[in-house]
């Protein structure tokens, strides 16, 4: 494939979601234009997740579609119609864009059926998936990329793609962009905070990866009273109910992040901290790929698959557990988070302090 890409010079990513997989993409695309500068890389991301892919020097052009989730929990009646209705336009417009100008090379990363209809809007050019891919994304690939079949972690399959099209990956291609004026808004959030930053995310999309609020504040409460260190509660403005109940838990003051950040703000807010703690959802694998030292907090979900993926990570969680690893959304028990200690966890975090 080496000397397909390098005589084609327009290379369109499929990864709409979710904030993980596209920041497990990021590498692979720094590699192939650091391979072949002279390519073109545009990107198919939803819209909201828009901005970091923007921040990313390396990608020239950004299509944010807006689909209607049909499968976040609590869809209201009527989401299937408006996901179908907002599915035909999506593709009518990137149909009318693409033919315009098509790509050489279609990377499908999302592997999944509207994916697949994805690839279809751009007229001509190889279509490239994974050898694996579900829901009959496989009958819209021209070429398929092998996919092992035991476990490998996001950000290695995503990697996959990089020999396929004849390009090595080094350890230069792992860094995150923020813009200056992210870092600026970030910094002036800080108001002159001088003293070390623990960045706490304790919030991720599945309701079974929700550490008890008590544990949080007496974990925030320790780590200030005991080191010379501000945590930062962090989230989306969605976020902010939870993150207030942890503030008022706590006899220390931390700092509230939440709602008052964009997301390229916050992964700028990451870069400037000494350590991560958080669960499994899309801020732990920025600060991963930033160099951030990581304590993630595991349950439902395998580290093995989704884990932090910097050598400065350390996962968290009870392995005596036969219900580890379950994939479930919501749990009534919750066995697998709040059996995490938070002496386990503030000893993993000392190590990096």
């Amino acid at each position: 494939m080496a000397d397909i890409l390098l005589n084609n010079q327009r290379i369109l990513i499929i990864k709409q979601s979710s904030l993980g997989d596209i920041i497990h993409t990021l590498p692979l695309v720094h590699a192939l234009k650091r391979c072949f500068p002279n390519l073109s890389i545009d990107w198919v991301v939803r819209k909201g997740l828009d901005s970091m892919v923007r921040c990313d020097s390396t990608v020239n052009n950004v299509f944010a579609v807006d689909i209607p989730s049909t499968s976040e929990p609590g869809a209201p009646q009527g989401a299937y119609y408006r996901a179908a209705k907002g599915m035909l336009r999506t593709l009518l417009d990137l149909r009318k864009t693409f033919s315009e100008q098509p790509y050489d090379l279609v990377l499908d990363l999302h592997a999944s059926f509207r994916s697949g209809l994805f690839m279809l809007c751009n007229p001509g050019g190889i279509r490239i998936g994974f050898s694996d891919a579900k829901e009959l994304n496989t009958l819209f690939q021209h070429k398929k990329v092998a996919v092992p079949r035991t476990k490998i972690h996001a950000q290695d399959k995503n990697l996959l793609f990089a020999p396929f099209l004849g390009c090595s990956v080094e350890a230069e291609d792992f860094y995150m962009e923020t813009g200056d004026d992210d870092k600026r808004i970030s910094r002036e959030f800080l108001a002159g905070e001088e003293k070390r930053l623990v960045y706490f995310n304790p919030v991720g999309r599945w309701e079974s990866k929700s550490w008890p609020l008590e544990y949080w504040a007496g974990l925030a409460d320790r780590l200030q009273q005991e080191n010379d260190v501000r945590v930062v509660l962090a989230g989306s403005g969605d976020d902010i109910p939870v993150l207030q109940g942890i503030a008022q838990k706590m006899q220390t003051e931390p700092l509230v992040s939440g709602g008052r950040l964009s997301l390229p703000q916050s992964a700028a807010l990451i870069q400037f901290s000494s350590l991560y703690i958080g669960v499994d959802s899309g801020p732990m694998h920025m600060a991963s790929l930033a160099g951030i030292p990581v304590v993630a907090l595991f349950g439902p979900t395998d580290p093995v698959l989704v884990g932090p993926y910097n050598e400065s990570g350390r996962v968290v969680r009870n392995e005596t557990l036969d219900c580890l690893v379950c994939r479930k959304r919501s749990c009534r028990e919750l066995s697998c988070m709040k059996t995490i200690l938070v002496d386990d966890v503030y000893e993993n975090a000392l190590q990096f302090l």
